[in-house]
């Protein structure tokens, strides 16, 4: 087993020089840092994680909340946040509040005050983890960012432009000559779901297509509520069918799109169809779909590079917000 008498021998070189390579790198000198690297190396040293903690008074672990572990936009969020963490040298810890049984919120203080024992370097809230009780981030002493819109501004956050995005669509769906435009919008609940859906309508009235409230649909974000939104559609308008609708994410889109598919209706032959969002997933649905929105990894990558500078002390000042602009890609469907 190796142990750092063994890399200070390798490296000639004193147990507290390879110490501080260890946990203080600035401190050495470039030519002494690489003799002790390369001796950790050929020795294939691991330094222990509770002793460096001791040192340090660092876990190298950050803790990410997320709402929904099933929902493809949540993974990609980890899975890029845990690409960039990696890179700094850190682990990441996840809590997922919607498990079987419900009751998300009283998750979300529990994993919260699990989060503040386990003395995590930092946290990075998804969204809807924490829906409903944002004020408690301002309890939380850890560095945090949250990934959404977070109105009381309690810690740094990054979110998309959900009216912006919304805004593209309305006018590129007008734009193309579109006049009735059936919109399955997200919950009414959720302040971005609006927002996306305001914009939108926003975007359709500027540019010379009238919202008909009649053609909206409130979805939960979820698949289902896709197929209902197509059952409603083609129960409701079936003999007057709009010439294009839009759906406020991926998930709902993709059951109304089975449903489509199930009762004959040909995308984009019968109507044209568009989705806010821009998972990867969507590259392996055909027709592809129309959409407005960015890459959910891009704003883990946002998050997590603000949350670093929060643990490195390279920033300390208020709380910043920043928003992520949307991209509109045209396929097939629309």
């Amino acid at each position: 087993m190796s142990t750092i008498a063994k890399v200070a021998a390798r490296a000639g070189v004193s147990p507290t020089t390879v110490s501080h390579v260890i946990n203080h790198s600035d401190r050495v000198s470039k030519p002494l840092r690489e003799r002790v690297e390369a001796a950790i190396k050929d020795l294939g040293y691991k330094p222990n994680p509770q002793a460096q903690s001791l040192r340090t008074g660092r876990t190298n672990i950050v803790a990410m909340l997320i709402p929904d572990i099933r929902n493809p936009f949540y993974p990609e969020l980890v899975k890029a946040a845990q690409s960039e963490l990696e890179v700094a040298g850190l682990d990441m810890l996840i809590f997922n509040t919607d498990v079987p049984g419900g009751q998300s919120q009283d998750h979300g203080r529990e994993y919260l005050r699990q989060i503040g024992n386990k003395r995590v370097d930092g946290l990075i809230v998804g969204d809807f983890a924490l829906h409903g009780m944002h004020d408690a981030l301002m309890r939380v002493e850890t560095p945090t960012v949250f990934i959404g819109n977070l109105p009381n501004h309690a810690v740094d956050c990054v979110r998309i432009d959900d009216f912006g995005g919304g805004y593209q669509m309305g006018a590129y769906l007008a734009g193309k000559g579109h006049r009735r435009i059936a919109h399955v919008t997200g919950p009414s609940f959720f302040a971005e779901a609006m927002s996306r859906a305001d914009g939108f309508e926003q975007g359709l009235a500027d540019h010379g297509a009238t919202p008909d409230p009649g053609l909206r649909f409130e979805g939960s974000y979820l698949a289902p509520s896709g197929k209902a939104a197509a059952e409603w559609l083609l129960a409701g308008h079936g003999g007057d069918l709009p010439s294009a609708v839009f759906f406020g994410n991926y998930l709902m889109a993709a059951g109304a799109l089975a449903e489509f598919y199930d009762r004959g209706i040909r995308i984009p032959d019968d109507f044209k169809v568009a989705v806010f969002g821009d998972q990867p997933q969507l590259e392996y649905v055909r027709p592809r779909l129309t959409r407005v929105g960015n890459a959910p990894a891009e704003l883990a990558r946002r998050a997590t590079r603000m949350l670093l500078e929060r643990i490195n002390g390279t920033y300390e000042g208020e709380p910043r917000s920043e928003v992520v602009s949307c991209v509109l890609r045209e396929f097939e469907t629309a």
